[in-house]
């Protein structure tokens, strides 16, 4: 029943493609000069190793109808990492190295591991040319390669990021996310403003999850009080690309009551788009403005890859085309998505994952075996939202903004109050059952352990 909150979940984005982008190189599936070479033929190729990608792999192996090298998982990465978790090591509260596993440990014997990028999909003769140039056939596809951060689509950012004097940092990649507590750690007075774009990012509620770790590690420090903000030593500032907190009505009421008993000030429909020494520009309803800063906590732009955006499976955003609750490709009966690189209408995280991946499975086993399972997803997500040390508001809900409440449905409680309970699960349930479990395709989230 868990893992529906395994994530940094978010409010429901959306899904306005980036422009030409720069991207993170933390799982970066960029292309080379092509090589021709033999092609391999799987029944299934799974593109991606992130926690779609490792989660559907196995549970597909796990029904006991895949021989050795039937499915096929491609990945560059060398390393997985798990990201809901960098939120806690911007609270100082984990480390980076304690969250992450060499890639190939994960992926069980019986998988065939291709460490490499993908340079183009040939989904009419159900082929992926990877970026060595190699071939690889399929009877089925699955397209899960997560999306990619966008540094650059901030100017000034990447250097501001390198820069260690610099006070800004961000908990979206591995390389900057253990500079966000050091940077907290060191504002003794001054303004600090925590940003979140417009469009569809990952784990959407991170944004704010560093701002009220940080807002109560500067209360206790005695340099923020709630109660006096206009004289305290520390201003704390939100701005966002979106108007509200949260998209969901429940928890945004919430949170928008949380943000005004504490001081912060709202600056709604702001949208970051350059950095420059101390002043932060944003583009605003009425034009560009300025704010200056002492303490800054940066979230990039994000967007699908540009071998996803730019191949016959993607909608005009740039996400593989799927229906919303059978997760199959709206043009190619045998090409399925899931996670973040997908056009599934919710919010972009791993708990999402826990609902997509069985419902994938099932319908993708049945298409091989002639027959039309009838699982469907409902749009399931959830968001265990830090809101202090030691206090977790556990935001679970479906398609159309609707709760979707575990705990609610079984003992009554109101998921919308920040509780003790909840922080353990996040900061210490939820990291372990992620590597025991959840990549090993025996987690089933608000459902529980899977056989």
């Amino acid at each position: 029943m868990f893992h529906s909150r395994i994530t940094q979940a978010a409010c429901a984005a959306s899904r306005t493609a980036i422009n030409a982008p720069t991207f993170s190189a933390t799982r970066t599936f960029a292309t080379a000069a092509p090589v021709s070479s033999a092609a391999k033929n799987h029944k299934v190729v799974v593109i991606g190793g992130g926690t779609a990608g490792l989660s559907i792999s196995h549970q597909l192996l796990r029904t006991g109808k895949f021989a050795q090298d039937d499915i096929a998982i491609v990945d560059p990465s060398e390393w997985h990492n798990y990201q809901p978790g960098w939120t806690l090591v911007g609270g100082g509260l984990k480390t980076k190295e304690e969250l992450r596993r060499p890639l190939k440990t994960l992926i069980d014997p019986k998988l065939k591991f291709y460490n490499n990028g993908v340079q183009a999909f040939t989904p009419a003769d159900n082929l992926v040319t990877l970026a060595n140039g190699d071939t690889v056939n399929y009877e089925h596809l699955v397209v899960v390669p997560g999306i990619a951060v966008n540094f650059n689509s901030i100017k000034g950012l990447p250097e501001a990021l390198a820069n260690p004097d610099a006070l800004v940092s961000s908990i979206y990649g591995y390389d900057h996310c253990d500079k966000v507590y050091p940077n907290i750690n060191r504002l003794k007075k001054g303004r600090a403003i925590f940003t979140q774009p417009a469009g569809a990012i990952k784990c959407a509620g991170a944004p704010q999850k560093a701002m009220w770790l940080a807002l109560d590690h500067w209360k206790e420090a005695g340099l923020y009080d709630p109660a006096n903000p206009a004289q305290s030593a520390i201003k704390i500032s939100y701005a966002t690309g979106l108007p509200t907190m949260f998209g969901v009505p429940k928890y945004n009421a919430e949170l928008e009551k949380m943000r005004q008993e504490r001081g912060v000030e709202g600056l709604f429909q702001h949208d970051l788009v350059a950095v420059e020494g101390n002043t932060a520009t944003f583009a605003a309803p009425g034009g560009q403005v300025t704010q200056p800063f002492d303490l800054l906590h940066v979230v990039p732009k994000m967007g699908p890859h540009g071998f996803v955006k730019n191949s016959p499976l993607a909608n005009e955003a740039g996400f593989v085309d799927v229906d919303d609750h059978t997760t199959r490709h709206k043009k190619f009966a045998n090409v399925w998505s899931a996670g973040d690189a997908s056009s599934l209408p919710t919010s972009k995280t791993a708990a999402a994952v826990t609902a997509q991946a069985p419902v994938l499975v099932e319908r993708l086993v049945g298409s091989l075996e002639g027959r039309d399972p009838q699982p469907l997803y409902d749009g399931y997500t959830s968001c265990p939202l830090l809101t202090e040390y030691g206090k977790v508001m556990l935001a679970e809900f479906k398609y159309g903004g609707v709760p979707k409440e575990t705990f609610g449905n079984w003992f009554g409680i109101d998921q919308g109050v920040p509780r003790k309970a909840f922080y353990h699960l996040k900061k210490d349930f939820f990291p372990w059952v992620y590597y025991e479990s959840m990549v090993k395709g025996t987690w089933g989230g608000p459902k529980g352990w899977r056989n």
